[in-house]
């Protein structure tokens, strides 16, 4: 098979003629078999005269084999797995393996064409396919690549090279995935990148965030960049080639704070006030995906992971517990306005995202329990309380509509498992509870008497009357 007869396959294969489609499906799933077809791959995925469709089909095939077939596959207890086409009970049956001049012209071209593709879709599968290889490869047999991203970051001055520069971000947090959730001693690479990369992305992100940047590639490339933040953080504060805590040291830390700080505070006005950064999009959906919403849901998730590991000192590990102390006694104080200013835009009403409003509710739960942080939240109970824990609980006319339309998915939605990973009313509710349990003295009763109040009133009134959402 020539790069010509893989593109009339992956066409053919979306044809509505099974007698078409059938022999197209075939010779794709042997693609795994035959010598060059990820390099074929790669080149049609890689053109951009080639129907798009097919591209992004090249881009899945060539991301499933290189996952599948470039080292052998085998089970937690060390046994190969059979491929998932393979009969079962067939003890010969394995997954082909590529070569090693295959797998070599995948990594010199692989990177290329990722940096130079400007489709989000078949580059989030190339960037998969990076990690897929990174995860066996880097950096003992890939030792080109970091240099080769942080080549291309350097040239984020360069508005001409902003797509690369945002697609090296992309790969770079793929790569830094790959540590996201080892044990420390298997981190060692992992602090290499940081010691190599964070001198060139701390500028960036400072440039990025500043007031007057309001480009949707801004917010992008920032995107990209606390996400690796977050992949090299989020567990442990990774340390230098001496393996001394770096990033433990809170000067090393605050300029990365205050990054975080403002683009929490960064004003997100209505696209009918005409002010940067303008087009806020009118659907929820589309706000959800909003690159700006994105850059600020990835700052306060940064934090509240902080905060839950260093917020109360005598948690942490014993070389942080003076980094700690510090981010207990100014750090958590100063991120307390923003993340209330935040909670304050549905009250005001203001559009937040429903994954924003939970991590700043977690984010307050958390500063429940800290003495510095709750002597700031005590003057603003009822705010919390009332304007923002209370109507976030209550039930809103969709969700009257979707009881009365489809019950079980209803209860289905009330009771997922996930809710507490992103439902804003799980972490109110748990707001609540540590509330009157940390701090009942203070909520308890203003808080009965409140819900005494409206309870009151529901039954004071006929049925005509009573007021279901409240």
């Amino acid at each position: 098979m020539d790069t010509e007869a893989l593109h009339l396959a992956l066409q053919q294969s979306f044809s509505p003629d099974a007698n078409l489609r059938d022999p197209a499906e075939k010779a794709i799933k042997s693609l795994k078999h035959v010598k060059g077809a990820t390099v074929m791959l790669l080149q049609v995925a890689a053109e951009k005269q080639v129907q798009f469709e097919v591209r992004q089909a090249a881009a899945i095939q060539l991301k499933n084999i290189c996952r599948e077939c470039w080292v052998e596959r085998v089970s937690f207890t060390g046994a190969p797995l059979p491929p998932s086409d393979g009969v079962n009970g067939d003890e010969a049956a394995k997954y082909p393996l590529l070569d090693d001049e295959d797998k070599g012209l995948v990594m010199v071209n692989l990177v290329e064409t990722l940096l130079a593709e400007p489709e989000k879709s078949i580059r989030d599968l190339l960037g998969e396919t990076v990690h897929s290889i990174a995860v066996h490869d880097f950096p003992e047999k890939w030792s080109n690549l970091l240099p080769t991203l942080l080549q291309t970051i350097s040239q984020s001055h360069d508005p001409a090279q902003a797509l690369r520069v945002h697609n090296a971000l992309l790969a770079l947090r793929k790569v830094c995935k790959r540590y996201e959730y080892k044990a420390r001693e298997q981190r060692g690479p992992l602090n290499d990148i940081v010691v190599q990369s964070f001198p060139l992305l701390l500028p960036l992100a400072q440039r990025l965030s500043d007031l007057n940047e309001h480009s949707l590639e801004a917010a992008l490339m920032l995107k990209q960049i606390l996400k690796i933040f977050w992949s090299s953080t989020q567990f442990y504060l990774p340390g230098g080639n001496d393996w001394g805590p770096t990033l433990g040291n809170p000067e090393s830390m605050q300029p990365w704070f205050d990054v975080l700080l403002v683009v929490l505070s960064k004003k997100l006005p209505e696209a009918s006030t005409g002010l940067e950064p303008k087009n806020q999009p009118v659907s929820i959906e589309e706000r959800n995906a909003w690159p700006w919403w994105k850059v600020k849901k990835w700052s306060v998730q940064i934090m509240s992971r902080l905060f839950s590991r260093y917020g109360i000192p005598s948690y942490a590990e014993d070389e942080l517990k003076d980094f700690a102390k510090h981010f207990s006694q100014h750090v958590a104080p100063q991120f307390l306005g923003p993340v209330c200013e935040t909670l304050n835009l549905r009250p005001s009403g203001l559009f937040c995202t429903d994954r924003v409003l939970h991590l700043c509710l977690t984010y307050v739960d958390l500063a429940v329990e800290l003495a510095p942080t709750y002597k700031m939240l005590k003057p603003h109970m009822d705010f919390l309380l009332y304007k923002v824990c209370f109507p976030t609980l209550c039930l809103t006319t969709d969700d009257i509509d979707l009881f009365e339309n489809d019950p079980h998915e209803f209860v289905h939605r009330q009771c997922s498992p996930l809710a507490d990973f992103y439902d804003p009313r799980m972490s109110a509710i748990t707001l609540v509870i540590d509330l009157v349990k940390h701090r009942g003295q203070d909520v308890t009763t203003p808080l009965l008497s409140f819900l005494t109040e409206i309870l009151q009133r529901y039954n004071s009134v006929d049925d005509a009357s009573k007021n279901h959402t409240e």
